[in-house]
């Protein structure tokens, strides 16, 4: 893992940040109080790990919302980007956040920002309902995350 790439630590308030979705709609975290949110950062749109990644947490928006949780995925690529790659992905109720400008700035507040490679690391996070971060996650580049891990996460708290 590169040296610069320090997620925030578990315990730590999630900074707050409001980014636009793939329908350029604004999410901003802060709204969600009372709700757990998964905040799954992946690299790029349009590579294979990232696709697969992106579509599990369509798959398993149904276990979130039982959960009492919101799952959504960032990357740094522009909304029009996004909009196209969950279209092409089929993903309709997942919103997918464009960290594109200031580049990377919520990849840099939660500590996953890649500097030589202008994207973020793959990583997971779970803010309570009460804006902690109760989970944190990095995994390797090629590496899918886990979701049944992150899964029994969101059952403990």
């Amino acid at each position: 893992m590169p040296d610069e790439i320090r997620p925030l630590a578990t315990g730590t308030t999630a900074p707050d940040f409001t980014l636009k979705d793939q329908h350029t709609k604004d999410f901003k975290l802060s709204s969600l109080r009372g709700k757990r949110v998964v905040l799954s950062f992946h690299p790029l749109a349009w590579t294979g790990v990232c696709a697969k990644q992106a579509k599990v947490l369509e798959a398993k928006k149904k276990t979130f919302d039982a959960l009492n949780a919101v799952a959504v995925g960032i990357s740094v690529d522009s909304a029009p980007t996004k909009e196209a790659w969950a279209n092409n992905l089929g993903i309709k109720e997942t919103r997918m956040l464009a960290d594109f400008w200031p580049h990377g700035g919520v990849a840099r507040l939660y500590g996953v920002f890649r500097e030589q490679d202008g994207l973020a690391q793959r990583s997971n996070f779970i803010v309570d309902e009460k804006g902690k971060i109760v989970f944190a996650r990095v995994y390797d580049m090629g590496e899918l995350p886990d979701i049944d891990e992150v899964i029994e996460a969101l059952k403990k708290q």
